[in-house]
């Protein structure tokens, strides 16, 4: 089993800002001295798995540092409507159905 440990704030690839948002994403992770814990067992080899915990660290911090999109918002279409107010009118027609049935009409 290989252990890696990579410390946050020592790092110059990252600005300040880029560091605190690694370290909110990935807290579960990040031990008390702020360092980002990985670990592997899966190779048999110590080679193998330090590759994989590169890997491994590689990967969550791209993904820390992904935004995501903001959503666009968008207006329902024309059929989306159309299919909207049928449900509604078939949801109508069920509820005339229930009421009570006058004699003197």
């Amino acid at each position: 089993m290989v252990e890696g440990y990579w410390h946050i704030g020592n790092s110059t690839l990252f600005t300040e800002e880029e560091k605190k948002l690694i370290q909110e994403k990935l807290a579960a992770k990040v031990n008390s001295d702020g360092y980002l814990l990985m670990k592997s067992q899966a190779e048999r080899t110590q080679l193998g798995n330090k590759e994989l915990v590169i890997k491994k660290m590689n990967a969550a911090v791209a993904k820390a540092m992904m935004q995501p999109k903001k959503r666009k918002a968008t207006k329902p279409g024309k059929i989306a409507k159309e299919k909207r107010l049928q449900s509604k009118k078939k949801e109508g027609e069920k509820k005339l159905t229930r009421k009570k049935v006058r004699i003197h009409d």
